[in-house]
């Protein structure tokens, strides 16, 4: 898949971490059905590897599916055998040149202008602003908007509605989203309030003009 089209497209990651398989797997299904294309389960959730498969086997071979918190090579195998499409990191860790020898696109984590310029010479395809709340928000992604123009970049972190609308308006090419979206789902929680919270931030990033 070509992740920077997709990121530009859709606009919107959705970040599933759950400590019930089962309820992780159905937060994964439903978002889908809601129309949120990009989803990734994180590998710290409860058998992440397992959700991956079984979502996996359910979405077909062609939807989009990623792992995150890919940290090391044998995470980018696993999550490849599992069945993940795409990777997401929080650092630029040996995951990423895995992933890579994979032929897995990979949505890599920065936080400084060094790391982004290191992101790039790796030859990662997108790059994660993690975490954005506690940079300063929209606010830090436009001050790297400045010497890093071309960049796709996803901010993640503390993305709440207003947060995405704010980081979509100052030049993010999407956002990644986990709690204030998935809420309390992957754990058990209401699928009805999670199609709900789907529905919002599938308006928000609608209506900010790329």
């Amino acid at each position: 898949m070509e992740l920077p089209a997709a990121l530009a497209a859709q606009r919107l990651v959705a970040i599933v971490r759950g400590g019930d398989a089962d309820a992780a797997l159905h937060t994964v299904l439903t978002l889908a059905e809601e129309g949120v294309e990009l989803v990734e389960v994180s590998l710290s959730g409860a058998d992440a590897l397992k959700v991956i498969a079984r979502a996996r086997e359910v979405l077909g071979p062609e939807r989009p599916l990623g792992a995150g918190t890919v940290l090391t090579a044998d995470d980018a195998r696993a999550a490849h055998r599992a069945g993940a499409n795409f990777v997401v990191t929080p650092g630029l860790g040996d995951g990423v040149r895995a992933a890579q020898d994979l032929g897995l696109p990979v949505l890599a984590g920065v936080f400084t202008p060094t790391e982004i310029i290191a992101a790039r010479a790796m030859g990662a395809d997108a790059l994660k602003v993690f975490p954005v709340a506690q940079a300063g928000g929209a606010a830090y992604l436009k001050a790297l908007r400045g010497p890093f123009p071309d960049t796709p970049f996803v901010p993640v972190g503390g993305v709440d509605e207003a947060a995405a609308r704010a980081c979509l308006a100052a030049g993010a090419t999407a956002v990644g989203v986990g709690s204030p979206l998935v809420g309390d789902a992957a754990d058990g929680g209401s699928l009805t309030a999670l199609r709900d919270r789907a529905r919002a931030f599938r308006a928000v990033v609608r209506e900010v003009t790329p």
